[in-house]
């Protein structure tokens, strides 16, 4: 299965992210095969608030990256509800124009009640393209707004699209994308107050740029109308000034590194969880928490014993 996704088949590629999905029992052996063949894809995520256009500006950005004769993935994260626990995975709806080209891949994933604009899984679905052969992944987040930053920690480059309307500076800085944008979109810039917006935008990262934040780079602002496709050359070549930057800096492998260390610290803090569950089906925390209850030991060193439990478990 894993030759068939290198070679580019699709079916291959879906039947591996379903693997990573479901946290199937062969899903170590399955990155374990795939771990040679990544490491190529630019990887280039889309945040921003509801309503933003980030689906169409997605769809637009394939369109050009596939003008360059690319092969490009998608991973479109959708909400789960709180209360079914479904997901609608209606992102993809707004992308059926490249439904039948062989050179993209689109696949929605549920959030499933995962905070920061992501799905659990989007690290390792991210490694299946990857591995796949894309040269460029595109990951579209759920769209929470301000607390929607976990993108800026997996992708190379993190677009952050705003549209007139959406609020003014003080919301745009309260959202914190100044710190996790490399590149604003002011997107629907046909749009009363889009001029506004774009003035507001370029006046707060002449207020935070390198100066006053240490560094280098500092995010550029492009106006978009993405549903007609006005503007999208101009971000695609602001992506391109990004990774060379990058480069030239040595930032990107950081970036990766960074990104590497964050999947190895979820993956270890899953299966310690799991470990915990195990204690808590055993007569441990229910003893140490009855201790606490009566004042006998505090939390912390109660907590010290469920470590210890662990390290010998």
């Amino acid at each position: 299965m894993v030759d068939a996704a290198a070679a580019g088949n699709p079916r291959a590629v879906a039947r591996l992210i379903s693997l990573v999905e479901d946290a199937a029992g062969q899903l170590r052996e399955i990155m374990a095969l795939l771990a040679p063949r990544a490491g190529h894809a630019q990887v280039i995520g889309l945040t921003g608030s509801p309503g933003v256009g980030k689906s169409t500006s997605t769809s637009a950005l394939v369109a050009a990256f596939r003008a360059r004769g690319l092969r490009v993935g998608v991973l479109a994260i959708d909400p789960s509800s709180p209360f079914t626990g479904g997901a609608l995975l209606g992102d993809r709806v707004r992308m059926q124009e490249h439904a039948t080209d062989p050179g993209v891949y689109i696949r929605s994933l549920a959030s499933r009640g995962q905070l920061g604009g992501l799905s659990w899984a989007a690290p390792q679905a991210l490694r299946v393209l990857d591995a796949a052969g894309f040269d460029v992944v595109l990951v579209e987040t759920v769209g929470v707004g301000q607390a929607e930053v976990d993108i800026a920690s997996l992708a190379d480059c993190t677009l952050v699209l705003l549209a007139p309307g959406m609020g003014d500076g003080v919301q745009a800085a309260k959202a914190g994308i100044l710190e996790i944008a490399d590149i604003l979109v002011v997107n629907k810039a046909d749009r009363d107050g889009a001029e506004h917006t774009y003035r507001e935008l370029k006046n707060m990262i002449a207020l935070t740029g390198p100066a006053a934040s240490g560094q280098e780079w500092r995010p550029p602002v492009r106006k978009t109308v993405a549903a007609r496709g006005e503007g999208i050359a101009e971000v695609v070549a602001a992506i391109a000034d990004h990774r060379a930057w990058m480069v030239g800096h040595g930032v990107l492998d950081a970036r990766r590194r960074r990104r590497a260390a964050d999947e190895i610290e979820q993956i270890a803090l899953t299966a310690l969880r799991r470990r915990m569950g195990d204690l808590r089906g055993g007569d441990l925390i229910d003893g140490l928490a009855a201790q606490v209850t009566a004042g006998r030991i505090d939390p912390y060193t109660a907590a010290d014993r469920v470590v210890a439990a662990l390290g010998t478990g």
